[in-house]
């Protein structure tokens, strides 16, 4: 008898002018949690819905407990012992919690409502979730719909359960629920099927993983592996090119001033921040989380008022009291939680990049030219490489790394001298990362000076050429990118006695 519950035998699958799958072939032990990585475009997502019935390959084999399966749909599926949540939800915003979960549970979508709604109140209890059965789906959190979608897989009681981006949209208590209830089902021998992009989270909660890329299978082995191993299988390139080529500036002092912060104090939060800024320069901020970063930059961008300081724009001072006046100075801000300050998750790619920006889009008396819009949002499209299959898309169901480049654009169109950018590459794929170091570095070649704030030391000690530490709402250090260590860093970013090193 095989030691595989599930294997995939050869599988391929063509869309017109895309083999999204190019012979897949591995294997996965029963009561395993086994990741499937890659960037997007790799595969991950099309081979589950081949899995899952919603797509039947060109050609190959699914074995289940040695046994070959056709798979026709979902009802297959689910007869079979497969569950999916997909990464967009698939749930009925008008229907209560309980309905969701019972829904064509008993072969009918005639529901017993107080049956539904006791067996979804035990359920959810026995997870420890604090949702409502009968609040509508509609009326929950974007985390709480996600943990809905999550509990009705777990309903059906499967044998192999699916999990495509499950946290994408939970806040890291949700998170820390979630793992440990796929610890739980791991326990009851269930196999879990786990797609994600943050590599600490397959480290932390899998066993085995699978590789993909353009959709052929690289590898599979334990997850006890080396993170630059791992990203350069999924990206064929090592990690150090990850980064692009950069010639660093060595700025004279005043040389181009694009930015001069002076004795920006604000409620004990910010004390007495000075720094400045010159046009092509990438300027890093490092230190231990809470120690002032965001709230210095909440400032800049007039999101927060200030008790002092000054602020100067190519050496004239500036009054910025809220964002209209940051933005009309050249200023912009990408925050670092994209989807609580940065998107509208309910509307589309194309209202998303334009929304601060209608002044662009419009004629007179505010009537929106629909067709320069479609064309301006199309453009930027292009330009980053934003992966989507139309502009009116809800952003929702974008990945993490094209919503930060819908982001980036909409900021991008209204042409700013500074750039501020709070964790960019937090909670994006490998691929995504690469391409927005990328597009990072040709701004700064453009004259653009960005500020770039970041918990990756290495991507602050490559990516920048000079290096600001904060601790406790105080600048402690400012070093040259050629003098800069981890070691040094940290030392300041602890608390460490305040120094100027190198230029």
């Amino acid at each position: 008898m095989s030691e595989y519950i599930l294997e995939f035998k050869n599988i391929s699958k063509s869309f017109p002018g895309v083999k999204a799958l190019d012979g897949i072939s591995f294997g996965v032990k029963k009561g395993e949690t086994h990741a499937i990585v890659g960037e997007n475009g790799a595969g991950k997502s099309t081979l589950m819905k081949v899995l899952t019935g919603a797509y039947q390959p060109d050609k190959g084999e699914i074995i289940i407990k040695g046994n070959k399966v056709s798979i026709s749909g979902s009802v297959r599926a689910i007869e079979l012992g497969i569950a999916i949540v997909y990464q967009e939800l698939n749930l009925i915003p008008e229907l209560s919690v309980a309905d969701n979960i019972f829904l064509g549970r008993e072969g009918s979508f005639i529901l017993d409502d107080d049956k539904a709604r006791d067996e979804s109140q035990k359920l959810l209890k026995e997870l420890k979730l604090d949702i409502d059965p009968g609040e509508k789906i509609k009326n929950l959190s974007i985390g709480n719909r996600q943990l809905v979608e999550i509990v009705k897989a777990i309903h059906s009681n499967p044998e192999i359960l699916i999990m495509d981006e499950p946290t994408s949209s939970l806040s890291q208590a949700e998170i820390d629920i979630l793992f440990t209830l796929l610890r739980k089902l791991k326990s009851a021998g269930c196999t879990i099927l786990y797609i994600s992009h943050k590599l600490e989270e397959i480290f932390a909660i899998c066993e085995s993983l699978t590789v993909l890329r353009n959709g052929q299978h690289i590898s599979t082995m334990k997850a006890q592996v080396d993170k630059d191993i791992l990203i350069a299988l999924m990206v064929n390139k090592k990690a150090g090119e990850m980064f692009p080529q950069r010639e660093y500036l060595v700025p004279e002092e005043g040389k181009e001033e694009i930015l001069r912060v002076e004795d920006i104090t604000r409620n004990n939060i910010v004390e007495g921040c000075s720094f400045s800024l010159r046009k092509g320069e990438i300027l890093g901020f490092s230190g231990l989380m809470g120690a002032g970063r965001t709230e210095l930059f909440r400032i800049l961008f007039g999101l927060d008022s200030k008790d002092g300081g000054r602020i100067f724009i190519e050496g004239k001072e500036v009054k910025i009291t809220k964002p209209a006046e940051a933005i009309k100075a050249g200023i912009a801000f990408i925050t670092e939680d994209r989807r609580k300050d940065g998107l509208v998750l309910s509307m589309s790619v194309k209202d998303n990049m334009t929304l601060p920006n209608m002044n662009i889009v419009t004629e007179y008396v505010g009537v929106v030219n629909a067709r320069k819009e479609a064309e301006i949002v199309e453009s930027y499209k292009t330009k980053l490489n934003i992966k989507t299959t139309g502009i009116l898309k809800l952003i929702n169901y974008l990945s993490g790394g094209n919503q930060q480049k819908v982001i980036i654009a909409r900021w991008l169109m209204s042409n700013p001298k500074i750039l501020i950018m709070d964790e960019p590459t937090r909670g994006i794929d490998i691929g995504a990362k690469s391409e927005i170091y990328q597009l990072i570095n040709e701004l700064s070649r453009a004259g653009m000076g960005i500020i770039l704030c970041s918990s990756e030391m290495e991507e602050i000690m490559v990516l920048c050429d000079r290096i600001m530490v904060m601790h406790d709402g105080r600048i402690m250090g400012e070093m040259a990118r050629k003098d800069a260590t981890a070691e040094k860093i940290l030392k300041l970013a602890f608390g460490g006695r305040k120094q100027h090193v190198g230029n």
